[in-house]
């Protein structure tokens, strides 16, 4: 009568508060998930939310069936889990490195996590290493690299997380604070600050300014996202970060942001991979982890297509 995919299209709507939202995030059209619950409405002979309410108003019966969720679905985790490891062979490595300066926000909860589920995995997160990560992922020293910027390389998959916008941050006071969004033209008289990082690996440049043949007036750089966020508070620069990056900056107030373009910029970030380790349990779990955990702790991500290969 009640089968996992409804349980799961029900914490799906809890979590996102809306049916576009709950459809992007079980990989479904919102027609499909209307169908869905129509159905399972149907079956338990009662209504489970409210309709056009935002966040969804679950009735007595839906919340029910949430609690039925919290209950049975962590459980079925685990079982799957435990049987993908009765079924494994050997033992897992996973040494990672991060080419997101942002990311510890989503992917530390995701390594505790998965360090408490998988105990016989290795895992380490390399520091001050001298090499270019994607590479030394192809020849071995590493074995799963969180990055924005695939390189087409022989043996490597990318397996996509999400899908997150870059916004333009800047003081309370400055002109642009207030306004829906910026041309590039806009940054010409502008300092930029930037991780300390190729232009070619940043979304500034490759999607916003350089289409338009722009430059900011100056470029500077900063090591932490702190000090970004402090140099643009107090006037000195502008800089560009993912949204889930600004959001405890903007809920405090400290700086203010605007979208780059109308329609906005977007990336994904992705699991870089070796062939060979895509269908392990343990890395299936740990990438399953991952999406989860950012859902859960980021704001203003989006689901992104699991079988979509990178743009060359």
């Amino acid at each position: 009568m009640i089968e996992l995919r409804h349980l799961r299209t029900l914490l799906a709507l809890r979590e996102t508060g809306s049916l576009v939202d709950a459809a992007d995030r079980v990989h479904l059209t919102q027609s499909a998930l209307s169908h869905q619950l129509k159905d399972l409405e149907s079956r338990v002979d009662s209504a489970l939310f409210v309709r056009k309410t935002r966040p969804v108003e679950f009735t007595r019966a839906g919340l029910r069936l949430l609690a039925l969720a919290d209950q049975v679905l962590p459980e079925v985790r685990k079982a799957e889990r435990d049987l993908a490891r009765l079924a494994g062979t050997e033992q897992g490595r996973l040494h990672m490195a991060i080419e997101c300066h942002s990311c510890f926000q989503w992917l530390m909860p995701t390594v505790d996590y998965f360090r408490d589920h998988w105990p016989e995995v290795e895992i380490d997160i390399p520091s001050g290493h001298h090499f270019d990560p994607l590479p030394a992922l192809a020849r071995e020293q590493l074995d799963l690299v969180i990055t924005a910027d695939p390189q087409p390389l022989e043996g490597i998959h990318y397996a996509p997380l999400f899908h997150y916008e870059g916004l333009l941050a800047v003081a309370r006071q400055h002109p642009f604070a207030g306004g829906g969004f910026i041309e590039p033209q806009a940054l010409a008289e502008e300092t930029l600050i930037t991780y300390p990082v190729e232009q070619s690996r940043l979304d500034i440049f490759t999607q916003f300014l350089q289409p338009a043949n722009v430059r900011p007036k100056e470029i500077r750089t900063a090591e932490l996202t702190i000090m970004m966020m402090q140099l643009v508070a107090s006037g000195r620069g502008v800089c560009a970060l993912p949204n889930w990056a600004l959001t405890e900056y903007l809920e405090r107030d400290y700086v203010s942001a605007v979208k780059l373009g109308e329609h906005g910029v977007w990336s994904t970030l992705y699991a870089a991979i070796r062939e060979e380790t895509r269908e392990a349990p343990w890395m299936q779990d740990f990438l399953r982890t991952a999406r989860e955990t950012s859902f859960a702790v980021l704001t203003g991500v989006k689901p992104a297509d699991r079988d979509a290969e990178p743009a060359a």
